[in-house]
């Protein structure tokens, strides 16, 4: 049962910060963009920076108070990791958002944009992994 209730619960948390962020600072919840302005300087950066902490602090108190074990580590070489990454932030710069900001955020606020993105980079992950487990035969 918990294995179940962990991603609504999940869910719902993520849907409620994205919901408090735009009532109480008048901001969207987009990833990329909270990182990028805490990063480059904003003067409205303090948020950010707290957003970023939860971010990663929230995970380490959830396996901590749960009792859940950790992640452990991909096999992944390095260089593919930081590789998908610069990929990734280049698609989101490209794409104007991430996944949070266009399929959590805008979509809740019916945003045509948004909606195109989300179907864009759905299907593309879908072709992805499609292509890569039976095209090429991958894991």
């Amino acid at each position: 049962m918990f294995a179940y209730t962990t991603p609504l619960i999940g869910g719902l948390l993520i849907g409620l910060s994205a919901v408090a962020l735009l009532l109480f600072l008048g901001r969207i919840a987009g990833i990329s963009g909270i990182v990028w302005g805490a990063v480059s300087g904003q003067p409205d950066n303090a948020w950010r920076w707290l957003f970023v902490v939860g971010l990663l602090a929230g995970p380490l108190l959830y396996h901590t108070v749960a009792a859940v074990p950790h992640p452990t580590a991909s096999a992944l070489p390095w260089w593919q990791a930081v590789l998908g990454g610069l990929l990734v932030g280049f698609g989101t710069k490209l794409g104007s958002g991430c996944t949070s900001g266009h399929g959590v955020c805008g979509i809740g606020r019916l945003s045509p944009r948004s909606l195109v993105a989300t179907i864009t980079f759905m299907a593309t992950g879908i072709g992805t992994v499609y292509i890569i487990r039976h095209i090429l035969g991958g894991v």
